[in-house]
């Protein structure tokens, strides 16, 4: 696991970033981004990030911590270091977790404005955006969501329940003739956008709001 954090103050407008040189990776390398708020992480998010290793054949996965997500109100999240360093705790079991705080740094919001940035600063990296099936759900509630499609090559895994009829969701059904077998998982980070793929994989049902509310352990 590797730590890459920076002052939690405000963030840097237009700021350049050498981004292989923040994540401590080859500027070629092949990485999944998991983005979200983590609160809190849990073992959910190892289990998606070892799942997508193994599927897309990554170099490293990225925990992309976010300061503030869109859609949730501030009220209902821990403050960004109380996230951001649980994350880091619950990353120490997998050394090839990197934990970032790129939004903090790059000052965006919206993860289609994030990963565009990205992709210009680093061209020669291959990015896969990774998500499990609840947000693949509900992501046509994003901002710019379609941007999300045609900047990066998506990794969408199972998670119960949102897995039952996940493939009649808005965003499935409009980008349908990007979808790709998961026998093409190895060759996904190297492929134009848009391109997708939903691995129907063991599921883990650890959720952040349950631990939260205390209807499960962390």
């Amino acid at each position: 696991m590797v730590i890459v954090g920076h002052d939690y103050g405000a963030p840097e407008m237009s700021v350049v970033i050498n981004v292989a040189d923040s994540w401590g990776v080859k500027p070629d390398a092949r990485v999944g981004i998991l983005g979200g708020s983590f609160n809190p992480a849990h073992e959910g998010h190892l289990h998606i990030s070892a799942l997508a290793r193994e599927h897309l054949k990554l170099d490293h996965v990225i925990w992309m911590v976010s300061p503030q997500n869109p859609l949730k109100p501030e009220t209902e999240m821990a403050p960004f270091v109380e996230r951001f360093d649980g994350a880091v705790q619950m990353a120490s079991a997998d050394t090839s977790v990197i934990v970032s705080d790129i939004e903090v740094q790059l000052g965006t919001r919206y993860s289609a404005d994030t990963l565009k940035t990205l992709k210009s600063m680093s061209p020669k990296m291959a990015i896969v955006w990774i998500m499990g099936a609840d947000n693949l759900a509900q992501i046509d509630r994003w901002e710019s969501w379609g941007t999300i499609f045609s900047t990066v090559p998506i990794a969408i895994f199972a998670r119960p329940p949102y897995s039952n009829g996940v493939m009649a969701c808005t965003a499935a059904e409009d980008f349908a003739d990007s979808q790709l077998g998961e026998s093409r998982g190895a060759e996904l980070a190297l492929l134009p956008p848009p391109a997708w793929i939903y691995f129907d994989t063991p599921l883990n049902s650890k959720s952040a709001t349950r631990i939260r509310t205390g209807c499960e352990p962390e």
